[in-house]
């Protein structure tokens, strides 16, 4: 068997975290029915801790897997990536028995990948200003 070159393994390893973001995220929108959510988090709070991951894993792969290619405009396009999808997740949800779209779930969606953002933008910051090694 041939291994894969090495590219197309590097980029399986940036995005393969996104894609498993979103494939999650898809599964637990399929549900019918869903009241409640293990453990008793609240509904908003599930959004915003599935797209705090999600906009970590995109900004990481935006940056190339380093925290000196973290910028602001990757930051900005890993929150609009992620908010985008919770709206287009949200659409989804119109056709699952027992579900509905919310505008403050895409809200509580876009504040969860702006707090996975800025602590991707905090740790970079860090990296920059020595309190990190600069390894990554």
């Amino acid at each position: 068997m041939t291994r894969p070159p090495i590219h197309l393994r590097s980029q399986w390893l940036l995005w393969g975290p996104v894609v498993l973001m979103l494939v999650v995220i898809f599964g637990a929108s399929s549900i019918p029915n869903l009241k409640t959510l293990p453990g008793n988090i609240s509904d908003k709070s599930g959004h915003s801790i599935g797209y705090a991951m999600l906009g970590g894993a995109i900004l990481r792969a935006l940056a190339g897997g380093r925290l000196r290619g973290v910028t602001w405009s990757r930051c900005l396009a890993a929150i609009a990536l992620a908010t985008l999808y919770g709206v287009t997740d949200e659409f989804h949800q119109l056709f699952v028995p027992g579900r509905s779209a919310d505008r403050y779930d895409v809200l509580a969606d876009c504040i969860g990948a702006t707090m996975g953002t800025a602590l991707g933008w905090l740790a970079s910051a860090a990296q920059r200003w020595g309190i990190l090694g600069s390894s990554s």
